[in-house]
């Protein structure tokens, strides 16, 4: 009687425990992710006055051409042009709701059609737009949240976007980039966050000797880093400060010429180039009930990895005998700027206002031809510039009004752009293009190219 009490009571102990121990690995077992789909079909319909400088499609504007001058007096340049596509329809994914301990972990995965076409003709293919992965802590002492993103996302300088219904959102006049990072988010308190990420190249990269590519960065073997600290309060206010620093390798190899046994012998040598660059910026918005303003300015030494104007050129060529053959370069300097408004919300009125100065580069430039006066110039082939812009190009301007009507998911908007350039006149000798040595610009026959774009868009979003 008394061994099948025990027993009973060992039995009954081992069903207790087991049940302790399932509910407890029951909490310990991490939350189930969440996956959201999300998406737009979006087709644009777009006219432009003149014939213009876009990116793939031709939907993604930069600026009106410069005047071409024909025999006749005709300037070729000035005929107008129209164009309709559903390219930059999108798919994603949110992931979110996993975690572990104290750890909340999500990511997104997001592609559109908008690669594989060569001015406006071609089959668009689908491309990857952002892929990341993100790490949320929970600070109980601060009642903050601290995040780590690892992944392509948006470059933490282009992530504030102004109100504009235009697929370029606002370049040249901010920064527009997508790119491989590690990127930390630090929230000192509710208000004060501070952010420092890694950066890379994939698809917005910067020139150079053999064209935009991402091999100068790679060479290089230095990740961009950035710095940023940002507030907000509770009456709708926030403002963010920033810096880019950038370091390149533009070239990993070069030519180079000793002296061997009395004979100069040329050789490929590996060469110790460099470039590095300083970009700050500030950013303001307001936000209010149907209210909202933005304004955002960058100083930029050769932004062009962000599609800002400018880039960079040669300062010196050491390939003299006995020397190693690297060269050394100085950034081109852009100051450009925007501020949007933004009022409504079934019916949403916007205007943009964008300005971009040439400052010039930021040194001298190598010296490829002195004229008669002894002025000196360089050639434009040694100025590694933006794919978006012209090295006569001195400054420019943008106006553009919009409207759009939102029925629900289903939105239709209206938008009057206004693009004008001031161009400079090249210093031409034997067909080659020519700048001054001085600064990397131009200063003759200024004038000013404009260009009206009116551009329609359906966008059903789900």
């Amino acid at each position: 009687m008394v061994m099948k009490k025990f027993v009973s009571l060992a039995i009954s102990s081992v069903l207790v425990s087991s049940a302790v121990i399932a509910q407890s690995q029951e909490e310990k077992k991490p939350a189930e992710a969440q996956l959201k789909w999300y998406g737009f079909v979006r087709n644009y319909f777009t006219f432009d006055s003149r014939e213009s400088k876009s990116g793939t499609d031709e939907l993604y504007y930069y600026l009106p051409l410069d005047e071409s001058i024909q025999p006749d007096g005709t300037d070729i340049n000035d005929h107008s042009t129209m164009k309709w596509t559903a390219i930059t329809s999108r798919l994603g994914l949110d992931i979110k709701g996993y975690s572990y301990g104290k750890m909340a972990m999500g990511g997104k995965i997001e592609a559109d059609f908008y690669n594989g076409l060569t001015g406006v003709t071609g089959v668009a293919s689908f491309r990857l737009r952002q892929a990341y992965s993100t790490i949320t802590w929970s600070d109980s002492a601060r009642s903050t949240k601290h995040t780590l993103k690892i992944g392509q996302a948006w470059h933490p300088m282009a992530a504030d976007m102004p109100h504009t219904t235009a697929l370029e959102i606002g370049v040249p006049f901010g920064p527009f980039s997508r790119t491989p990072q590690i990127t930390f988010d630090y929230n000192a308190t509710k208000n004060l966050m501070l952010t420092a990420s890694a950066i890379w190249q994939m698809q917005y990269t910067s020139g150079g000797p053999e064209g935009s590519s991402a091999n100068y960065i790679k060479y290089g073997k230095t990740p961009e880093a950035y710095l940023g600290i940002t507030f907000k309060d509770d009456e709708g206010f926030l403002g963010r400060v920033g810096v880019d620093i950038l370091s390149l390798k533009p070239r990993y190899k070069g030519n180079a010429t000793k002296t061997i046994e009395s004979v100069p012998v040329t050789y490929t040598a590996l060469v110790s180039d460099r470039l590095t660059t300083v970009s700050p910026f500030v950013y303001a918005q307001y936000i209010k009930d149907k209210f909202s303003l933005k304004v955002k300015s960058i100083y930029a030494e050769a932004g062009e990895h962000m599609n800002l104007n400018g880039g960079y050129g040669v300062t010196e060529k050491h390939d003299a005998l006995d020397e190693d053959g690297h060269w050394e370069y100085t950034p081109t300097r852009y100051s450009s700027s925007w501020l949007s408004l933004c009022y409504g919300k079934t019916w949403q009125w916007m205007l943009f206002a964008g300005y971009a100065k040439n400052l010039g580069t930021k040194d001298g430039l190598y010296v490829d031809l002195v004229d008669t006066d002894g002025k000196e110039y360089a050639s434009v082939a040694n100025n590694y510039l933006s794919k978006n812009t012209y090295a006569n190009v001195n400054s420019m301007w943008r106006l553009a009004p919009s409207v759009v009507r939102n029925w629900g998911k289903l939105a239709v908007s209206f938008e009057w752009q206004i693009t004008s350039v001031e161009y400079g006149e090249f210093h031409k000798v034997g067909g080659v293009n020519y700048v001054s040595a001085d600064n990397g610009m131009t200063d003759t026959n200024l004038h000013w190219i404009t260009n009206h774009r009116l551009q329609a868009m359906v966008k059903y979003s789900f």
